[in-house]
């Protein structure tokens, strides 16, 4: 089994939300409410920046520079007010325990990706975790999450928050669970899922019951 990570595993809006708005206090432009920086989260931090630019009307000769700001401010707050869903590190725990090989496939960088695990015990329960820059395409380019499953030794269950992890697993002819509780900009009903759940409690069995092909 393969998860996402932001808005799946980890609640992290909070901190992408810190990062972005210390880059907006130094420039003296107004700060985002949490619900736009949800809005923009998805694709990897370059999108995520750019959509920052956008949205202030900063010229595009600023793109690098913008992405390297947030890129620091976003790494050094990485965690701290971020929040694992209820229930994530028991149903990995169950998961494992059943024999199912478990990691990780995200467009966050690898470096603040590993750091968040990190910081909340998940990172020695994932046998793999892809980050954005590790290839030179990202999700919903199949080639990470094949990657990932490459690494855990065949095809199984992808487990995200979004219509691009949606995409993802349709792309590369996976089953996808939707974690309801997320991210995604579309009502559950619109993404192409082979289930759904709101709440971690339930992941394991519901993997039990239901039959994914």
């Amino acid at each position: 089994m393969v998860f996402d990570l932001d808005g799946t595993l980890i609640h992290s809006a909070p901190d992408i939300r810190c990062g972005v708005n210390e880059v907006m206090a130094m420039r003296g432009l107004p700060f985002f409410p949490m619900d736009e920086v949800i809005a923009m989260i998805g694709n990897g931090l370059p999108a995520l920046c750019e959509r920052v630019r956008v949205a202030r009307g900063l010229a595009e000769s600023e793109k690098e520079r913008l992405f390297a700001e947030i890129s620091i401010a976003y790494s050094a707050v990485n965690g701290i007010e971020s929040e694992v869903y209820p229930g994530v590190a028991d149903a990995l725990n169950r998961l494992a325990a059943r024999g199912h090989a478990l990691g990780v496939c995200t467009n966050k960088p690898r470096g603040p990706a590993l750091d968040v695990l990190t910081r909340f015990d998940l990172a020695e329960q994932m046998s793999v975790i892809v980050g954005g820059d590790d290839l030179s395409v990202k999700k919903p380019d199949p080639a990470p999450l094949a990657a990932a499953f490459d690494s855990l030794g065949g095809r199984g269950i992808f487990v995200g928050d979004s219509e691009i992890d949606a995409l993802t697993a349709t792309n590369l002819g996976v089953p996808f669970i939707l974690f309801t509780e997320g991210y995604r900009k579309s009502p559950a009903e619109a993404l192409k899922k082979a289930a759904a759940f709101s709440a971690f409690d339930d992941l394991p069995r519901l993997i039990e019951t239901q039959c994914f092909g």
